[in-house]
């Protein structure tokens, strides 16, 4: 993947548009191939952060260069990873410090809330945000 390490063989990944209802579409994707294989709370908290990042990268990053974002999770026993892919950004991701009446900026703060731990890859080709989480 551009941007990213590869996942192992267990890894699912679903390419979406760059485009508005992307953060839906990968979100839905996630919903379906996690039901019933990770817990309602846990299912929730992934849906949330794949939501943040895809809607960050489509708002923030270009495309990669199919016009997609890439999207990865792979089912550890112990924990879920998450991966975002785009074509970079000119700014690293990072938590921005938001004013209660600020409409953006609180995507990476969910991120960070949520998950165990984030971070960013960056290469050449693009950028990839990632964010683990430990499986209930």
């Amino acid at each position: 993947m551009s941007g990213c390490v590869e996942l192992g063989e267990r890894a699912s990944v679903v390419v979406v548009p760059h485009h508005a209802q992307a953060a839906g579409m990968a979100r839905r994707r996630l919903a379906v191939e996690l039901t019933g294989r990770v817990d309602p709370e846990t299912l929730a908290d992934i849906t949330a952060i794949v939501s943040e990042l895809v809607g960050n990268a489509v708002r923030h990053a270009r495309p990669l260069p199919d016009g997609g974002v890439r999207v990865a999770w792979q089912l550890g026993r112990d924990e879920i990873e998450l991966r975002v892919t785009d074509g970079g950004a000119v700014e690293v991701p990072h938590v921005r410090r938001v004013g209660p009446e600020s409409l953006n900026g609180r995507g990476l703060g969910i991120v960070a809330a949520l998950a165990d731990r984030w971070g960013v890859i960056r290469d050449g080709l693009g950028q990839c945000v990632w964010a683990q989480l430990r499986r209930a």
